[in-house]
Formats: C-alpha cells, structure tokens, sequence
C-alpha cells in the first residue's frame, strides 16, 4: 500500500522554469490516490498556469492570501490544517529566504508557518544562486527546524549553467516523499548507527587526485532511512554534492586514512550498526608531491607509485568497532561470487551487493537494485529509488539485528 494513499497534499509552485515539472509531479501523485491542492506564487503564474493545474489535481487553485471567495469557505488557516503535508516544487532562493526568516506575506510562506504537518522543499535555481553563503545558510536555517530537503540535482540548467541546482525529477521527488510520509516507528531509539558515504580524494600533488564516480546518494538515504527510525547516526562522507540530512551528525572526510581516523573516533564505543556503504579508493601515492608535476620533456607516459589503502571496513571489523557490521561490494562481473568472498574475508555480518556495470543502476543514477548477503540467507529487493531502497535495507539490518542478539 502507498504511504500517499488518502494523504492530504498541498504543493506550493515558486517562480522558476522548473515548475512545468510539478505538472507531471502532481500527476503522480493523485495516480497514488493523494489528495492534492495546489497553491502558486505570483511569480509561478508566468510558468504555468491555473488551470493546467486545476485540471491535474481536481481542485480549484489558490494564489492570494486575501482572497474572499476562499475565506468564506476554507481559510487559509483552514488549509494549512487540511494539509498533511506541504511540497514545494520547485523552491525558489527567494522562497526559502522568506520562509527562512518567517516572513508570512504571500500564501505560501503563510501556509508554510501556520501548518503543523512536514513541510518539504525541492528546491531550484541557478547553481551560483544555490552555492551562495545566504542561500546556503538558509538551508541550514530550515533544516535546523525539521524541513525536509529533497535535491537540488546537479547538472545542465535552462541558463546555459551546469552545476548543482536542477529540481529533482518529478519521478525522483515522488519516491522521495513516499519514503518522508511512510509511517514508522521510532524502534531503534537509543542505537547508533554509523555509516560511510560517498567516494575517497586521494591527492596526487596539490592539484590532482585519484578518486571515483560514487555521488553518496546511497550512503545518505541510508543514513535518513536510520535516522527517521529513531537511531543516532553519524554519517562519515566523502567530498559529494549532497546536502547533509537533517539531525544527522556529518563528519566531512577526503582520504581513505581520514574515514578510518573518522570513524574509529565516532565509535570510541561499538556502535551497534556499521555501514561501509562509501567507496574507498583501494590505493594512494605512495609519496604525494608536493608541488604540481610537470610534463617531463617528450614523454607520453607518467609513472605513478602507488601503495594500498587500509581496508576501511575490515579493519574496523577486525576491532570489533560495531556489534553488526555492514558492507557493500561495487562489482562489474562475478557479483555475487566476490560479495560471499568479501562477505567471510572481512568478518562480516551482512554484505550489500551491486552490479556497477548497469548503467541504469548504481553509481551516480538515483535508483538501485542490490542482493543482500548473509552467510546463510540472501534477499534481492526491488529496483527502486535509493531513498526507498534505504527504508528497505535499514528494516533487513534490524531483522538481521534481532537474530543475533
């Protein structure tokens, strides 16, 4: 059963091109059997219009605050308390700068502080916009009071930019808030949990390194999946472009020797969850130059040393840092053979297995499909988006948790 069906949804539209998008997102979302009523900002009218979105969502649209019509049947009052929960897509700088510092001088900032239910922002905007210090401060701002972020995505923007900034895919944004609104219970009160994501930057001299196309999507849904179900997560990551989930502790890493420093000092005491869902480099220079290397006459060829990287997630398990251990294996071929040898060679006590030769799949793609290991069990959940997946995969480590105590 969905965790949309017969939810109340109320999906604010900001000015943007993104918001031709949340016509299709507002489809799904009433296909999934959610209730939706749509409100626009005056800036969003010049993008779409009131009765596209009328026609999708089944309901009249609202835009003004002061309108007489509406306060004599449903107030905004009455609105903000229908909602059970308020999307904005697209999020607008402007739109999370006024929401940021309580401002109530449109509709949707006003439905946004008078509501009680989640409030959820996607936002969208010029990637310069989104990397300023304002924008990026009112982002911890509204996180720091529980609003739930879901993007922005990196890529190419309808100002000839590319960077991070893009609203996610009205697909992506509909998987996301299925996970936000799924009801769960807060069972791994008093637990923590820590976890790794994203790639390792291994320096070459100051202006190069050796790294990898992990984009720590994975790593963070897991770390939100633990997190809403109540347990203290300290999420070790490398460098990505992902904001940090909120009332998650981030430890921000680059070199495979900082996550082991990192993690051994998150778990001074077992945790009682580890998951290595990171991509570590398995090599490094074995003496990192200290000025730029340079071209050396005719030659074609530049000859690297390099020296192995200690084995995160085995060393840790060798030291007992976590009462259950969790891996993942990144395999191209022989997937399942390599995550059972990987699974019994590093001490573990469940390994997660993919397949990053798919192109569909993995590695900086929002869906994933993986077959989890235990030494005499094995279960291969759907393909779905890393955010459900996470939901997935946090309930089979609890399963798994219960077994062995």
């Amino acid at each position: 059963m969905s965790s949309l069906l017969n939810k109340q949804i109320l999906v604010g539209i900001t000015g943007g091109i993104a918001a031709y998008k949340t016509i299709e997102l507002i489809r799904l979302l009433t296909k999934a059997g959610a209730d939706v009523q749509v409100v626009l900002t005056e800036g969003a009218k010049a993008f779409v219009t009131e009765m596209t979105l009328q026609a999708v969502s089944g309901h009249p649209v609202r835009s003004s605050l002061l309108d007489p019509a509406a306060e004599l049947g449903m107030g905004h009052i009455e609105l903000a308390k229908w909602a059970d929960a308020i999307l904005v897509a697209p999020a607008s700088a402007d739109f999370m700068a006024r929401y940021s510092q309580g401002m109530a001088n449109d509709l949707l900032t006003t439905l946004c502080l008078a509501t009680e239910a989640p409030v959820i922002l996607a936002p969208a905007m010029n990637q310069a916009m989104w990397k300023h210090p304002a924008t990026q401060a009112n982002l911890k701002t509204l996180q720091s009071r529980g609003v739930d972020m879901i993007g922005p995505a990196s890529g190419a923007q309808a100002c000839g930019d590319v960077g991070v900034g893009r609203m996610e895919e009205p697909d992506d944004i509909f998987q996301s808030l299925k996970f936000i609104l799924m009801p769960t219970q807060q069972d791994l009160t008093g637990q923590h949990w820590v976890i790794t994501a994203g790639p390792t930057m291994e320096a070459i001299d100051p202006v190069r390194y050796i790294s990898n196309h992990s984009s720590g999507k994975m790593g963070y849904a897991l770390a939100e999946a633990a997190k809403v179900r109540g347990a203290t997560v300290t999420l070790v990551s490398g460098p990505v472009n992902l904001p940090a989930p909120s009332g998650v502790h981030l430890v921000a890493i680059k070199s495979a020797d900082d996550m082991l420093t990192a993690c051994r000092a998150a778990m001074t005491s077992p945790a009682d969850v580890f998951i290595g869902a990171a991509a570590v480099a398995d090599f490094r220079m074995k003496d990192v130059a200290t000025q730029k290397m340079k071209k050396t006459g005719d030659s074609d060829e530049m000859q690297l040393t390099l020296v192995k990287n200690p084995d995160v997630i085995a060393t840790l398990s060798q030291e007992k840092a976590a009462k259950c251990m969790v891996g993942f294996a990144a395999e191209t071929q022989d997937v399942i053979a390599y995550a059972k040898s990987k699974l019994e060679r590093k001490g573990l006590d469940l390994i997660i297995a993919n397949d990053v030769s798919r192109t569909d799949i993995g590695f900086n793609n929002d869906e994933n499909q993986v077959t989890v290991l235990s030494k005499d069990q094995q279960w291969t959940p759907p393909k779905e988006a890393k955010p459900a997946l996470a939901v997935e995969l946090v309930e089979l480590i609890t399963q798994h948790q219960s077994q062995m105590s």
